[in-house]
């Protein structure tokens, strides 16, 4: 496929302690395993952003900060997005809602998915996040990935011995395609609609 949409798959939680690498592997090798996207894994702990301090969003004003200006620039290279979600009491990580704050711009009329998890797969975090994806002018998909319950249990740090994540696929697998399916459907369409918009202006 000519000039296939350029997705990223963004780890949202920072911290030392996290376990999102290994999700984050499985979820990467499940996409480059396509033929219809372009995948690159992005990690927030790669990009030092301040707490928002902005005079204003960039939909108003420039912004000054470097740091946010570098997070910016990244964000505007792909055509649509997936995240992979930790649940922290029932909402999205601080450092995840902080990366969404510093830009407006470039996240607008690009498809986003999920794959969250957690006790209940990141439900709660992820139905919050659907909401300020819209706010951002994203398209949220329907389906989702929730890693929930006794499958999180079975390849999570919480398990003395731990399954590696593919012991899922069996009962994930379906899930993952139906959310990537609509991730590049939603983003090819979209890529023509902004080039489209871009030619005229």
């Amino acid at each position: 496929m000519a000039d296939k949409p350029k997705i990223a798959l963004i780890i949202s939680s920072t911290r030392d302690s996290r376990w999102a690498d290994k999700p984050a592997q499985w979820a990467l090798k499940h996409m480059q395993a396509r033929d219809d996207i372009e995948v690159e894994l992005v990690d927030l702990r790669d990009f030092d952003l301040p707490f928002f301090n902005e005079v204003a969003s960039n939909a108003y004003v420039p912004t000054q900060d470097p740091r946010a200006v570098r997070w910016q620039q990244e964000i505007a290279r792909f055509d649509g997005y997936v995240f992979l979600v930790a649940e922290y009491n029932r909402s999205i990580t601080g450092a995840l809602k902080n990366a969404l704050d510093q830009d407006y711009i470039n996240w607008g009329k690009k498809p986003m998915g999920v794959i969250g998890y957690g006790s209940v797969g990141a439900a709660r975090a992820i139905e919050q996040l659907r909401l300020m994806a819209i706010e951002l002018q994203m398209v949220p998909v329907r389906a989702g990935v929730h890693i929930g319950g006794s499958d999180f249990f079975r390849v999570s740090a919480y398990n003395p011995n731990p399954e590696p994540m593919e012991a899922l696929d069996g009962i994930l697998a379906g899930s993952v395609k139906d959310m990537l399916d609509q991730v590049s459907w939603y983003a090819g369409i979209l890529k023509t609609a902004r080039a489209a918009v871009q030619q005229a202006a």
